[in-house]
């Protein structure tokens, strides 16, 4: 078993507009968060988020601590969210089996001392998808079930924008303290996500891109709505966003992402849009 977290630092939206691709690239997209029977991680200085990616496939995998957030384990003063993108598998927190499929979740409250994953069968192995942010209380963990799951239509064909958002972590559906999750799913024919843009200086949010075609890529798009930069993805990468930045994509074919936000404000709809006339 193997765990393996990178650290990342927060940047000054001046100091970006200065960076090359290559530069670009380095500080905010991850370009890898799965290997075979592997955690791997990265934190980021802005709002301390770590992502990461749980791959069991001959084993269970535990969710260890590491040196870089000084804790006895990992929730010790975390909550944590995590998404099956793939396969079935099971979470078993502080003993107790939660049975995940396909877009299902689990939260974890501060405090949980033992979290592993597992897959139910070697030939189709689960992937987890896994956010965590610093937490100032404990709260209860739970599977957000497909009844307490919110979906929002958004978006249409016209403006190539059609997607379904599928909020699963969120203050109204189960107690959090910051940590916010979500899936979204872009629709034939639609290749546009979060357009309009916007950004929220109270929480940042970070992007993880999956089920994105073979020989196919996002290009996400970042920056101050007046000096914005790109970064073309791949399949199951993700992309930090600082809460100074706008976050959206286009896609060449069609792909779903999930987003994780944390900061000081649980209000979803707290955004500062910005329409695409208005961007540069």
């Amino acid at each position: 078993m193997k765990t393996t977290i990178e650290e990342r630092w927060g940047t000054h939206p001046n100091d970006v507009k200065h960076y090359d691709t290559a530069q670009l690239r380095k500080e905010f997209l991850v370009e890898k968060l799965f290997a075979l029977d592997e955690v791997l991680m990265v934190y980021t200085h802005n709002d301390r988020l770590i992502i990461g990616g749980a791959f069991p496939v001959n084993g269970s995998l535990k969710l260890e601590t590491v040196p870089l957030i000084r804790s006895e384990y990992f929730c010790e003063r975390r909550e944590l969210g995590i998404i099956c993108i793939e396969g079935e598998g099971i979470v078993t927190v502080d003993g107790k089996e939660y049975h995940m499929g396909y877009k299902d979740a689990v939260y974890v409250g501060r405090g949980s001392k033992e979290v592993v994953f597992q897959s139910k069968n070697k030939a189709n192995p689960a992937k987890f998808y896994f956010a965590s942010s610093p937490a100032h209380t404990a709260y209860p963990t739970a599977q957000i079930t497909s009844e307490m799951r919110r979906t929002r239509d958004l978006g249409s064909s016209e403006t190539s924008n059609k997607r379904i958002l599928n909020q699963l972590i969120l203050h109204e559906i189960l107690p959090c303290c910051q940590l916010q999750m979500g899936l979204t799913e872009l629709q034939s024919g639609s290749v546009w996500n979060t357009m309009p843009p916007h950004t929220h200086s109270r929480r940042m949010e970070a992007y993880f891109y999956f089920k994105v075609p073979v020989e196919q890529a996002v290009c996400h798009f970042m920056g101050e709505p007046q000096e914005t930069r790109h970064i073309f993805m791949g399949n199951e990468q993700a992309v930090i966003s600082p809460s100074w930045s706008i976050h959206s994509a286009a896609g060449t074919g069609n792909y779903t992402f999930i987003w994780a936000m944390c900061g000081e404000n649980l209000a979803y709809d707290d955004m500062d849009t910005f329409t695409a006339d208005k961007l540069r």
